[in-house]
């Protein structure tokens, strides 16, 4: 069966175009739902559950070494989650795109970073730039993130519930953390999408317009910080360290999904691995577009920027595109009229910046 085709320039997409969970198809089918469910919770939910888990009941230190800031708990720390996704991105990176070991099969394009040096990238390699930025920048922040949460905790500053009594809506947490991930994300998203801070913080994530393991975590720190301390909402309502745990491992080794570059992984046999990757793979390839996660919720689609990688949301995008590239030149052309093209005593009109007038484009941002 094919499940997707390769064009001329060697990008592959998928045949069926992504859709945004079954919770918001119309009509709606509780048999999709149901049938959905076991893809929401396996294999990616599951696993960040059982790090938060490992970390919780057998890695941190003991809560009276926890209240106290002490360096060698901030460097047992960052020297778990080091390795931990030493481990995690380099298994994918080696089997995949070291070894090769499925060639292209299912991978949205054809090339590799490491065959394409660019001055962009530190050392003119992809590879060993998103590595330094991830182990020696973005994985620092996530331990300080971290770090303060645990102390936070121990110290009482936050409100820390017992499973024992208060598992209903702890458990409740832990099961709306995707979607709250995904509402925090497309908001952060969004504001580092803005033309300053584009330029001088989120452009070192968009480098890598070709996305591997590697990229997931390649951030400048204004954007690493943020993105990261996500997990201290949990420091704001009644809650327990194993659900700001289960949201720290979703956005720290749950980014690797919108950057594995391909669409499965063979993984023995007919077996493959879903990625879930496309969706973000197509904000890389055209930066103004799927600025949230995959459609668990559907904020792309609310305010217009939803691709699902079909003919018709190219159209759809390049339309806005042409209408914006329009609005830019009438801005223009008041701001900066002709000599004579204004009579005396003409007034020149101001216009404030539109909705998307902060999005960058690979046309503009390049």
């Amino acid at each position: 069966l094919e499940l997707g085709t390769r064009d001329k320039r060697g990008n592959w997409a998928p045949n069926a175009a992504a859709l945004p969970a079954p919770i918001w198809h119309r009509p709606f089918s509780l048999r999709k739902v149901i049938a959905w469910l076991p893809s929401f919770f396996w294999p990616w939910n599951a696993f960040h559950l059982a790090t938060a888990l490992l970390w919780v009941f057998v890695l941190i230190p003991s809560w009276e070494s926890l209240a106290t800031l002490s360096v060698q708990n901030y460097l047992y720390l960052y020297g778990l989650n080091a390795v931990a996704i030493f481990a995690f991105f380099g298994v994918f990176e080696l089997r995949f795109y070291i070894q090769r070991a499925q060639g292209t099969r299912f991978k949205y394009n054809a090339k590799f970073p490491a065959d394409h040096p660019s001055d962009v990238f530190w050392f003119q390699s992809q590879n060993i730039d998103n590595f330094i930025r991830t182990v020696f920048v973005t994985v620092p922040l996530w331990t300080v993130v971290e770090f303060v949460m645990l102390w936070a905790y121990a110290n009482s500053w936050a409100i820390w519930l017992p499973w024992g009594t208060h598992w209903a809506w702890l458990s409740f947490l832990i099961l709306i953390a995707p979607a709250v991930h995904e509402v925090y994300f497309f908001f952060l998203h969004r504001l580092i999408h803005t033309p300053l801070l584009y330029k001088w913080v989120h452009s070192v994530h968009h480098n890598s317009i070709n996305p591997s393991p590697w990229s997931s975590l390649s951030m400048h720190p204004g954007e690493g910080f943020p993105y990261m301390a996500e997990a201290w909402l949990h420091l704001l309502i009644p809650s327990n360290h194993l659900c700001a745990y289960f949201t720290l491992h979703s956005v720290g080794f749950g980014a690797i999904n919108g950057h594995l570059g391909f669409e499965k992984f063979e993984i023995g046999g007919s077996a493959a691995l879903d990625s879930h990757a496309y969706v973000h793979y197509l904000h890389h390839k055209y930066f103004e577009v799927n600025y949230g996660g995959d459609g668990l919720v559907p904020l792309d689609m609310l305010f217009g920027t939803w691709h699902d990688g079909s003919k018709e949301a190219d159209e759809r995008m390049k339309e806005r595109f042409r209408e914006k590239r329009e609005r830019m030149r009438r801005r223009a052309r008041v701001s900066h009229p002709e000599p004579g093209a204004l009579g005396k005593g003409a007034r020149v009109a101001t216009f404030s910046s539109d909705s998307d007038g902060g999005e960058s484009s690979e046309s503009d941002a390049r």
